[in-house]
């Protein structure tokens, strides 16, 4: 899989997953991890998004997702 078919489905991983309504995350390829960046509202968010990655076929996640409990 080239990288602009591997980005395009960890956007749809995220974009099409319920528990990230309203949300956005930035995420960078670097080699073969993917880097998720931006803020959730809890550590179940970010849990989630690991998954969500998880089962679009990504093995190497750096989360760096934020929870901001405002």
């Amino acid at each position: 899989m080239n990288q602009t078919d591997f980005s395009a489905n960890v956007e749809r991983a995220l974009a099409n997953n319920p528990h990230f309504a309203g949300r956005s995350f930035r995420f960078e390829h670097e080699q073969d991890r993917i880097v998720l960046k931006g803020s959730v509202s809890s550590f179940f968010q970010k849990q989630m998004a690991q998954e969500a990655l998880r089962q679009a076929g990504v093995d190497q996640i750096e989360n760096q997702l934020e929870v901001n409990w405002a």
